[in-house]
């Protein structure tokens, strides 16, 4: 009887240090993908606002083109 009594609590223990183990890996899980989802959402937002420098230096670039332009014509 004491042997069996032994084997149940073993098990219960191990049972339960499995179960807390489970449950803390998932935690930790769930707190690097909300890491991964930000540092995501940083990337995109940082092409776009390279897209967007992009275009505004193109237009920059077409602005003192037109102001040359306008400069030699003047002369």
């Amino acid at each position: 009887m004491e042997v069996w009594l032994n084997f149940l609590s073993v098990a219960v223990g191990t049972f339960g240090g499995v179960i807390m183990s489970a449950r803390l890996t998932n935690y930790r899980i769930e707190q690097l993908e909300k890491k991964v989802e930000k540092h995501n959402n940083l990337v995109e937002k940082t092409y776009r606002l390279e897209e967007y420098q992009k275009l505004q230096d193109e237009k920059i670039k077409v602005a003192n083109h037109r102001i040359s332009d306008l400069e030699r014509k003047d002369k």
